[in-house]
């Protein structure tokens, strides 16, 4: 029985590892939701997977993250698309799902977050499992499932 829990800890462990290098190479990252502003698309406590997409690149409807200086990012669903000062720069006026106008003002960009997918409810867990308590819970874990399996054992 130990065995076959150590070979899915070292099975999920290398899944891990393969989904980071996929992730960083495609550019895709996990977007967390606190409001309400994308519902009922995108309900508040979901978890959206984001993929980096050249602004040249997004279409009116679809649903896309603009990170702004110094605020939070946006994300919301896209109503309009002008072209901007470059060849790879767009003026994209956007509207949250849930909103009953547009968002003050066209965002300039050279690059947005497009929406793969989201889950909802899953934004609590993982930010449980991000916490310090947790991290270190699993840490404590692991470390003893590893002594585990490496003490030595008298042979019969």
């Amino acid at each position: 029985m130990g065995e076959v829990i150590l070979w899915i800890a070292a099975v999920a462990g290398v899944a891990c590892i393969v989904l980071v290098i996929v992730a960083n190479v495609a550019g895709i990252t996990l977007i967390m939701f606190r409001t309400g502003s994308m519902t009922p698309t995108i309900p508040s406590g979901s978890v959206a997977v984001v993929q980096r997409t050249p602004a040249s690149e997004v279409a009116v409807g679809d649903v896309v993250t603009i990170d702004r200086a110094d605020q939070l990012p946006v994300t919301h669903r896209v109503v309009a698309i002008a072209d901007g000062g470059s060849d790879a720069e767009r003026m994209i006026t956007m509207r949250g799902d849930a909103n009953d106008v547009d968002d003050p003002q066209p965002y300039t960009v050279t690059e947005v977050r497009t929406v793969l997918f989201s889950v909802p409810g899953i934004a609590p867990i993982l930010a449980a499992l991000g916490s310090p308590l947790a991290a270190g819970g699993i840490t404590i874990a692991a470390a003893l499932l590893v002594g585990w399996a490496f003490w030595p054992r008298e042979r019969t």
